[in-house]
């Protein structure tokens, strides 16, 4: 037991600092609450290098606390993803966030959120995959709602409906699945699912409803229909953290549970999936197309996102290439997408396509993160997503999803045109009327943010081949 406690001492960093900043909400002046901040910075800084460098397992994919929890290269993924997208967060939004009264709050429930994704990631067992969707689910709620606007309290209201109704559907295909396996745990599922004693239209309603919630998370059909409302009504910064961190825990959890259900030989849970991911793909690319406001853009940009990640799950169980190139796919996505977050974010201003014009050419270094970011999410060379996009393409062909990757690449060469109507505005003449020094800059951490976020988008697409070796677990212990 001791060890296992070791082996979660990321887990237990992220846990230490939400606890931390809540009480520090509860006992500090407000203007001194920033030191919550600082609080949160080294929670994940501590979580990360703890998972980089940590006690290690005995061996790669073991299992910890009664096989409940994974600790294995996703796992290790997960971690280091997840804290270092919280950290960018708290970078592009600081002086979004900065002297709120609630910055403490604000914190404490980014801290948890990220705990909740990391658990979803590592989760082994269907119990622990319940509690872990609860935390990563309760505190989103909550953060999506803290504008207090009209869009932001739609938002909130949409994000906690499909999330609490996704929810109880998953919670019933959890006790399906546990009362037709007679255990809780994968390992348990996969032996008692095999038996070929349990009946598999039962099965097949367990899984569906297991991965109902699961998909609520990754913001795919049919469970992302708050992923828009959030992404244009909740602060920037928020959002940011809503489409991404969220989608890294949830996606990794559906990749294990699908695996597992494929090893049992009970049901074939690829081919749901695999139409899942198409109807996700193209519902979120042909719905950019008719936006204005580049922030409900990004929005959907991140459901037809969600469609390609879905992509390897579709093949979990067929595929030796299926777990890292979701993995590899996963940290170019959510590079690319907190950069472009960052980009509006430093130009708060500019709500509308048409508002952008010119922006790029006053701010030559913002432009170019824009221009890497959106690039990045069609998934152009030599960005990291263009390597995620061929990987999992792959993947999902060698799994016998051949259709599958051919309505990628049309989706994929769709996305080209919402994507380059916003780059056209952004790097086109300004107006002739617009004076150059009344034109307000936004925040200059949001813009670092962005540069940085658009540089790891480069160097992960660069070095795809050591980083394509690590996650297939030859050096990521």
């Amino acid at each position: 037991m001791e060890h296992d406690v070791a082996m979660l001492t990321p887990e237990v960093c992220l846990l230490v600092g939400t606890v931390t900043c809540l009480l520090m909400g509860s006992f500090l002046a407000r203007e001194r609450q920033r030191w919550s901040r600082v609080v949160a910075v080294l929670a994940l800084v501590a979580a990360a290098v703890t998972a980089l460098v940590g006690p290690a397992s005995p061996a790669m994919g073991s299992l910890a606390f009664q096989a409940s929890y994974a600790l294995d290269a996703p796992t290790t993924t997960a971690r280091m993803l997840i804290c270092a997208a919280t950290l960018l967060v708290l970078l592009l939004g600081r002086d979004e966030l900065a002297g709120d009264p609630r910055e403490s709050e604000i914190c404490s429930l980014l801290l948890a959120a990220a705990l909740g994704a990391v658990v979803l990631a590592g989760a082994s067992d269907l119990l622990v995959l319940a509690v872990a969707y609860l935390l990563a689910s309760i505190p989103l709620y909550a953060l999506v709602g803290l504008a207090r606007t009209p869009a932001a309290a739609e938002a909130a209201l949409k994000t906690y409906l499909l999330g609490a109704l996704l929810g109880i559907v998953m919670l019933l295909g959890v006790v399906v699945l546990v009362a037709l396996a007679g255990g809780s745990t994968y390992a348990e599922l996969v032996s008692g699912l095999r038996s070929g004693q349990v009946p598999r239209p039962l099965v097949a309603v367990g899984v569906v409803a297991t991965l109902g919630g699961l998909l609520f998370k990754a913001g795919a059909v049919p469970g992302h229909f708050w992923v828009p409302d959030t992404a244009q009504g909740a602060r920037t910064a928020l959002a940011a953290f809503a489409t991404t961190v969220p989608k890294i825990g949830g996606l990794i959890a559906a990749y294990r549970l699908v695996d597992a259900t494929v090893q049992s030989g009970a049901v074939q849970t690829g081919t749901v999936v695999a139409g899942i991911a198409a109807a996700t793909a193209l519902l979120g690319v042909l719905a950019a197309f008719g936006q204005d406001d580049v922030r409900r853009l990004l929005g959907w940009s991140t459901v037809s996102q969600a469609g390609f990640l879905l992509f390897p799950v579709a093949a979990a169980g067929r595929s030796d290439l299926a777990q890292p190139s979701l993995l590899l796919y996963l940290a170019g996505y959510a590079a690319a997408n907190l950069a472009a977050f960052a980009v509006v974010a430093a130009e708060p201003h500019r709500r509308t396509r048409e508002a952008w014009r010119g922006a790029a050419r006053r701010r030559p270094w913002v432009g170019t993160a824009l221009l890497v970011s959106l690039l990045g999410l069609v998934g152009t060379p030599p960005t990291a997503v263009f390597v995620g996009k061929l990987t999992t393409f792959t993947a999902a062909w060698d799994g016998g999803l051949a259709w599958l990757v051919v309505l990628g690449a049309v989706a994929t060469a769709a996305s080209l045109f919402p994507y380059l109507r916003w780059l056209a505005a952004a790097f086109a003449k300004a107006p002739a009327d617009e004076d150059a020094g009344q034109v307000s800059r936004g925040p200059s951490s949001a813009a670092a943010a962005a540069v940085s976020a658009a540089a790891v988008v480069l160097v992960l697409g660069v070095g795809a081949g050591p980083l394509w070796t690590a996650l297939s677990g030859q050096v990521l212990r």
